[in-house]
């Protein structure tokens, strides 16, 4: 139970680090475009969140699960398999709360956006530690 403990907290962690990052990317590409919803923020999100997915791998991999096999095709391939499920769950939040839920109390369209972000993170965040740890870095 200390080492689940121990794990869960590197990976939180290590998610608040992407998360920034995630949030960072998505925000400048935002103010880059003016998008902020509809099907456009499908691709913005799906970049920011690729990005952070990147820095995750390597992370994830060496400080929160101390995998230390080298990384075979089948290893990765299940990385990006889990997130890409992960990335479904968050992108999909994002785009139907900005998309199809109007903004509430006059918040702003960009608030509203990041807002929503907020919940997709949370709920992606539960499914890719549960893959991570289970399908892609589970002791051999």
């Amino acid at each position: 139970m200390k080492q689940l403990i121990a794990q869960f907290s590197r990976f939180i962690i290590i998610g608040t680090m992407n998360t920034a990052i995630d949030f960072g990317v998505l925000n400048l590409l935002m103010w880059q475009t003016s998008i902020y919803g509809g099907k456009w923020i499908l691709l913005l999100n799906a970049i920011s969140f690729s990005v952070a997915v990147i820095n995750s791998y390597f992370w994830n991999k060496h400080w929160t699960f101390k995998d230390k096999d080298k990384a075979g095709i089948s290893e990765f391939s299940q990385f990006i398999i889990v997130t890409l499920i992960g990335l479904a769950i968050n992108t999909g939040i994002v785009y139907g709360i900005t998309t199809f839920i109007s903004p509430v109390f006059g918040i702003s369209i960009e608030l509203w956006a990041n807002l929503a972000k907020v919940v997709a993170t949370g709920l992606s965040l539960i499914w890719n530690f549960v893959g991570y740890k289970f399908i892609v870095f589970r002791k051999k």
